[in-house]
């Protein structure tokens, strides 16, 4: 089974029983009590299904677990440029990675048992597999770190009907290490190997919704995900970033400009976006977040573009980031902007956001 697996592009693979874990049972539904993940529509019930491979297939004895690692190198930050996390630069890995669990799963058949595939897109808990099978440990950022390649990896699953040896899990886990969670700058990382991700700005920018006011500032200039506390993971650190076929597909995706992204249109989005990872929320969340990180930039120098995008932008939930953008720069023009808009603003929230932005005016803006 590894020799196939690898034939198939994994870099590494294990077995675990299919045997639902009950450890990871108790510590989604102990997630989901605190609310940790109070943002998507998750309960005990997806909790209870998550842990049992069964689920995906009647009869399953067996999970063969690979990750596949993506790190490519990265590049400076540049003034105007939004952040991307790496995972999100080349094309939807789900695509990659689908197509080579289906070459597993096929191997499988072929030797008489039956499979089903998972790849972030089943109900599967599929680090606390990663983790049984021992293909690595799950960090204080609460992603999988695998031996040797760090935690810049994609997970898959073929859960089938043999039965297979299992493998063992490893002893390892952080020890005293707690960059991950100094890094955080939204404290979502609790160091206790929890997360709340109604805090995490890599959940935060995936959100349709509003983002909290609280948490804009926070966000930075990362338009899509964030790698913060994998960067400064030491095993990642210490991992290669050379897998070329993740490579980014070009700078813009890598690094797009943010004032451009907020100019962006339907029709733009799909071509440019539609086949990476950033593309399955649409381009309203994406013009979203380019208004935070403008926002953040603090730079009069963008008022223009955000002024167009508070008079034309036709999502009313751009238009209220937009705002908090302006108030955010605060100058002359930019309250400008948000005085005239009050007058002509429909949408609720939209007003709210607009009012809570001319709120700030008496308070200090740092410009850039």
């Amino acid at each position: 089974m590894l020799a196939a697996a690898r034939a198939c592009g994994a870099d590494a693979v294990r077995i675990a029983p299919a045997t639902p874990p009950e450890p990871a049972r108790a510590r989604l539904a102990a997630a989901f009590a605190r609310g940790d993940l109070a943002a998507w529509p998750y309960d005990a019930a997806y909790a209870a299904a998550a842990a049992d491979p069964r689920t995906l297939l009647d009869g399953a004895r067996s999970v063969v677990c690979v990750a596949v690692a993506y790190a490519t190198p990265g590049r400076p930050d540049r003034r105007g440029h939004g952040r991307v996390s790496n995972y999100a630069w080349s094309e939807d890995y789900h695509r990659r990675m689908r197509a080579l669990l289906g070459e597993l799963a096929r191997a499988i058949e072929d030797i008489g048992g039956v499979a089903a595939i998972a790849c972030d897109t089943a109900p599967i808990a599929e680090r606390a597999f990663a983790e049984r099978a021992g293909l690595g440990w799950i960090g204080k950022h609460t992603n999988l770190i695998a031996p040797g390649l760090g935690s810049y990896v994609f997970l898959g699953e073929v859960v089938t009907s043999l039965e297979l040896a299992p493998d063992p899990p490893l002893r390892k886990t952080c020890g005293s290490c707690a960059r991950c969670v100094d890094a955080c700058p939204t404290g979502a990382l609790r160091g206790d190997y929890t997360i709340d991700a109604n805090r995490c700005i890599s959940d935060l920018t995936q959100r349709v919704g509003p983002i909290p006011r609280a948490l804009r500032p926070l966000i930075g200039s990362w338009l899509w995900g964030c790698d913060l506390c994998q960067e400064v993971c030491p095993p990642t650190q210490r991992a290669p970033r050379d897998a070329r076929a993740f490579a980014p597909l070009d700078a813009v995706t890598r690094a797009p400009v943010a004032a451009d992204l907020l100019r962006l249109r339907s029709a733009e989005f799909k071509r440019r976006y539609a086949r990476t990872a950033l593309g399955w929320r649409g381009a309203a969340v994406l013009r979203r977040n380019a208004a935070v990180v403008l926002g953040n930039g603090l730079d009069r120098a963008d008022v223009p573009v955000l002024e167009a995008a508070l008079a034309a932008d036709p999502h009313p939930l751009v238009r209220g980031h937009v705002a908090w953008a302006l108030g955010r720069i605060g100058s002359p023009r930019a309250l400008a902007a948000l005085r005239a808009r009050l007058r002509t603003e429909t949408d609720a929230l939209a007003v709210d956001e607009i009012r809570a932005a001319l709120r700030r005016d008496s308070q200090p803006h740092p410009v850039a």
